[in-house]
């Protein structure tokens, strides 16, 4: 073999041993992501079936329900446009409360209601997640433009 022979049969094993390399780790990568979704998402089925995913948002008003066992908790986040149902069992975090923001990590069953494996809770009254403060926006928006189309305050005449 000549010097370039050689020198081209080490630059081919190379390419192909970086390829794999990032192969394998983009296949390990892809089974591990934890994707976003605000209660709108979900609602619009935009979530991946049967796999887990975080969901973001605000603990509904008077919506936790806490079960006889200690552990099981029903809950209800939302993004001030929809609202997704939630069971966790476990302990919750300490900061966890109504009204305050949460992200639970699970999947959706086929009844609509989020089965979370995992819940935390916001941890700084000025700190939201970028996802969460522009889902929020949009929320917000589309609750404006809803109730801006209703009219208000038209007369209503009635006749016999």
């Amino acid at each position: 073999m000549k010097p370039r022979q050689k020198r081209f049969m080490f630059i081919a094993i190379a390419v192909a041993g970086v390829a794999t390399s990032v192969g394998l780790v983009l296949n390990a990568l892809g089974g591990n992501v934890n994707l976003y979704f605000t209660p709108t998402q979900v609602f619009n089925k935009e979530v991946p079936n049967g796999r887990s995913f975080r969901i973001g948002g605000l603990v509904e008003e008077g919506s936790v329900k806490r079960e006889n066992d200690g552990l099981t908790v029903n809950f209800v986040i939302t993004d001030t446009h929809k609202s997704i149902p939630v069971v966790y069992k476990g302990i919750l975090p300490d900061l966890f409360k109504e009204g305050k923001g949460v992200v639970a990590q699970g999947a959706v069953g086929d009844n609509g209601v989020m089965r979370a494996e995992e819940v935390l809770a916001k941890h700084d009254e000025n700190y939201m997640p970028p996802e969460a403060a522009d889902a929020l926006k949009k929320a917000q928006a589309a609750n404006a433009a809803d109730s801006a189309a209703m009219p208000r305050n038209v007369p209503v005449t009635v006749t016999k």
